[in-house]
């Protein structure tokens, strides 16, 4: 689909008046409200802060490209308006917006709306371009200044194939970037024109919203002189296995275009070795720098399901055990299943929850040392698990496998290619488990005299005083999450419910429930500082702190964690303090909003202070957080 098909003169303005970012949105908005382009104003300027909220569409160089895609636009439409003075706009390199680019696109249109972002993006990386645009007197020259784009880009479009197709392309590229629309079509497009100026024939393949396109054939590969991979995405290099081979940033391929190809050209491309080895050589590219919170964060994901699940079945079978009369215990095995209370504890406590540090410490793994350091990953989590190390330990044991794996590629880096293929089967997975459980099972040791120290500690206080108490085990339960700490207070509190002492273990549900609602209060009540994933990360989190999983706070903890725990350990503290002053005790364990009607002595005592602890947290973080616009920039 051509720009000019959605762009129209009715839909032009010349001369923004707004002198913010929601203005401009507001007047672009009711643009194309006024050509007649949406059926419903109000929701579509709500779909449009959806989107910004999820990341900026200032892409940079004086351009915004602010789009939705919903049920309120009547008819796909592009509305344009130029700032001469320039609008603040949270773009990616911090400079004004002048050059506003408002996409309309019919709710299930998914086609139209992103190529219409692409060709944009494409035509407006030219600096000639946008000085044309910025220098046109009439909506219909802004019409015909794109028609006239549209053919150069065919003609360039048509010159990307080579002459002579025995020979193939000198240089193949793959571009990519985390949303798939701006910056994978820019750098495309550089290559693309950097490459024709210098007489290189090249193929570029985009991995970008819409699919793979123009993707690469393996006999390309075969003649090509290297490879270019500009993309801040994981790219599947195996293809490439033996070729020159060139890995960055997608805003490399933006800036630096030439300085790329000539890199090919000149042979000083390293060789990729394959089996996730960097070439021989090579420096690491900066979009291939230790990321420890993209590491963190693969590993959360996968992960949460598992808490999820397993945590609210725990809540259930708590609620059904008390209705029932039945004393719910710690069941191992199908054998000691013998009514539904106990099976619903049985799958949850004693199969998805226990499954939770080894799914951690796995997927963090892998996101170090791909596939083959999965395996070593969730032994390492297993140990971390059953040698008490708990989520600490898990998180040790992920980054450790990792990193070992990665070590151990180095070590057999130069083996013989005739003998590659035992390295995913034998040498990764044989000395990844050894070497990561060894090392667990002296990091083990020291972290459970930890927590057994600890415990005895918090037994030292006997109940004199028991608001002091709640504030400590409350503390500890929001310090980190799910960690040490928290399961040291967990476990003190399950020891006292056996000696008949029901205090402690209510002060502990009280703060474990606090960090997950207090986050998730604060997405609500703090909503423009927090981006989509963020606040649908907040839905969530109501739903587990309301069943008492506190690690429903760890991603993020895992973004932020100064603020986060500072602001989760008070709001839990005052939680915990507030229900031992209250003089409530709790016979379950566990339960969650589920159980607080069953407490020994007043459930809206107790609700009140669970709510008070996370309204102090929500309040604390909230306004303690940064703004989005204050973050670092992130691509596309």
């Amino acid at each position: 689909m051509k720009v000019t098909d959605l762009l129209t003169a009715s839909t032009v303005n010349l001369d923004l008046k707004s002198t913010t970012k929601k203005d401009v949105l507001d007047e672009l908005a009711q643009t194309l409200d006024g050509a007649g382009k949406l059926n419903d104003l109000a929701a579509y300027r709500a779909a449009i802060d959806k989107r910004e909220g999820e990341s900026t569409t200032g892409i940079g160089d004086g351009i915004a490209i602010p789009h939705s895609k919903t049920a309120a636009v009547k008819e796909a439409a592009i509305a344009f308006g130029r700032s001469k003075e320039g609008v603040d706009f949270q773009s990616l390199d911090g400079k004004p917006a002048h050059l506003f680019f408002m996409i309309a696109a019919e709710d299930g249109a998914n086609a139209t709306h992103l190529e219409a972002l692409s060709t944009l993006s494409t035509f407006l990386i030219k600096p000639e371009f946008r000085e044309k645009l910025m220098n046109a007197e009439t909506p219909e020259e802004i019409v015909g200044l794109f028609d006239e784009q549209e053919a150069v880009s065919k003609n360039v479009a048509a010159e990307e194939t080579p002459a002579d197709k025995e020979k193939g392309y000198e240089i193949l590229a793959v571009t990519g970037c985390p949303t798939g629309i701006a910056h994978t079509y820019m750098a495309a497009d550089a290559l693309r024109q950097k490459a024709k100026e210098m007489g290189v024939t090249i193929k570029v393949q985009t991995n970008g919203s819409t699919g793979i396109k123009n993707r690469l054939q393996s006999d390309e590969i075969e003649k090509a002189k290297g490879i270019i991979v500009a993309a801040s995405i994981k790219i599947d290099v195996e293809p490439f296995r033996g070729k020159p081979l060139v890995q960055v940033p997608v805003t490399d391929g933006i800036r630096k275009p030439e300085a790329l190809i000539q890199e090919v050209l000149d042979g000083k491309a390293p060789v990729y070795e394959g089996d996730g080895s960097k070439a021989s050589g090579s420096a690491e590219p900066e979009g291939k720098k230790i990321d420890i919170y993209k590491n963190l964060m693969n590993g959360v994901t996968y992960m949460l399901p598992f808490v999820v699940g397993g945590g609210i079945l725990i809540a259930i079978s708590y609620l059904i055990a008390s209705v029932m009369g039945i004393e719910l215990k710690p069941v191992t095995s199908v054998a000691g299943v013998h009514n539904f209370p106990t099976l619903l504890s049985f799958i949850g406590q004693g199969n998805a929850m226990y499954l939770m540090i080894p799914i951690l410490a796995g997927f963090i793994a892998m996101s170090i040392a791909d596939r083959p350091g999965l395996a070593p990953g969730m032994v390492g989590g297993l140990m971390a698990l059953t040698g008490n190390a708990g989520f600490l330990g898990g998180l040790i044991a992920g980054f450790l496998a990792g990193y070992l794996v990665e070590l151990i590629k180095w070590l057999f880096r130069k083996w013989p290619q005739s003998l590659d293929g035992l390295k995913p089967v034998l040498i990764y997975p044989l000395l990844g488990i050894f070497a990561t459980g060894a090392l667990m099972f002296l990091i083990n040791q020291p972290i459970s005299l930890f927590m057994t120290a600890m415990t005895h500690w918090l037994g030292s206080f006997g109940t004199g005083n028991l608001v002091l108490i709640g504030l400590i085990l409350g503390g500890m339960m929001g310090i980190d999450l799910g960690g040490p700490f928290n399961k040291i207070a967990f476990t003190f509190g399950i020891a006292m419910i056996s000696a008949g002492n029901f205090y402690p273990q209510a002060a502990v549900m009280a703060g474990g429930m606090v960090p997950p609602l207090g986050m998730a209060l604060a997405t609500t009540l703090f909503s423009y500082k927090f981006d989509r994933a963020q606040r649908d990360a907040g839905k969530v989190a109501y739903v587990l702190g309301a069943a008492f999983i506190s690690e429903g706070a760890i991603p993020f903890g895992a973004a932020d964690p100064i603020r986060v725990i500072v602001s989760t350990t008070i709001g839990s503290a005052l939680a915990g303090g507030l229900s031992l002053l209250f003089h409530i005790g709790l016979r379950p364990p566990h339960g969650g909003i589920f159980v607080i009607p069953l407490v020994n002595g007043n459930p809206f005592l107790y609700a009140l202070s669970i709510i008070i602890g996370a309204v102090v947290t929500a309040l604390i973080y909230g306004i303690w957080k940064k703004p989005l616009a204050e973050k670092e920039p992130v691509e596309d």
